[in-house]
């Protein structure tokens, strides 16, 4: 086996400057792949420091690209910027989405249209659209790997945040039908379904004791970490998966068993 699968692979990581999109995107410099890593063009200073801290870490290399991926000149952007640059597209990370945003817990009927919409639009319709855009420069390559980030929630349930439940439920179900048409074309497609990590995001919308009581429902009982969830991004991510698609890997400590 390869055991540098990543080695000058480049990838296209949206969601890039969350604590979950860093480790990511350093993660995936230091095991030699060249990273576009995008996100909002208001957060570009901390984009770009993100891509100057992997790339100093290297050995791969990270640049920044402004990308709203309810945008479909954006996301043909940030192709075309990962082609432009390292001369294809290897794989994508469909980390982008909304969640630290979402406000308090609400129950389904005190929900808005405008809630619901703007939830589905950027979790289900931004990641569809990011793959649209990037199949062309994948299929340029001859193949290639994306991977899509779903949640545990959408086997828990999650209370008070129906609206992200059902997407990330999309996002898995995505993640099935583009298996299905891209594997003609040497594409696996497949999702990472992370447990409740502990970071900022996660403290925005959670007090302390739902953390803790979160950590006692795993096999593993400990807080999660953006870490956590590395190993299985990069194994999805290289030609190591190159025989699994289709699939949703669930990275919870064991909350959940699928």
């Amino acid at each position: 086996m390869n055991p540098a699968p990543l080695q000058g692979h480049v990838v296209l990581l949206t969601g890039a400057t969350g604590d979950i999109g860093a480790a990511y995107t350093c993660a995936l410099t230091a095991a030699g792949a060249h990273v576009v890593a995008a996100d909002l063009p208001q957060l570009a200073e901390d984009g770009e420091q993100l891509a100057d801290k992997a790339s100093t870490q290297g050995p791969g290399t990270a640049l920044f690209t402004p990308c709203d991926i309810t945008s479909e000149k954006d996301t043909d952007a940030a192709v075309a910027r990962a082609v432009d640059r390292f001369g294809g597209l290897d794989a994508v990370v469909n980390n982008a989405a909304i969640y630290r945003t979402l406000g308090p817990k609400r129950p389904l009927t005190e929900l808005t249209t405008q809630d619901w919409d703007t939830v589905l639009r950027v979790n289900v319709r931004g990641t569809w659209q990011v793959i649209r855009s990037a199949v062309p420069a994948l299929r340029r390559r001859g193949g290639g790997r994306i991977v899509n980030v779903a949640s545990v929630v959408t086997r828990t349930g999650a209370a008070g945040f129906a609206h992200y439940v059902a997407s990330k439920a999309a996002v898995e179900g995505l993640t099935r039908a583009a298996a299905r048409e891209l594997g003609q074309y040497g594409i696996g497609v497949n999702a990472v379904s992370p447990g409740l990590v502990d970071d900022v995001a996660s403290r925005a919308i959670n007090d302390a004791e739902y953390l803790g009581k979160m950590q006692q429902t795993r096999c593993l009982a400990r807080e999660m970490t953006p870490e956590d969830l590395v190993g299985a991004v990069l194994w999805l991510a290289s030609p190591a998966s190159g025989f699994v698609s289709g699939q949703t890997v669930v990275v919870d400590g064991g909350g959940v068993f699928v």
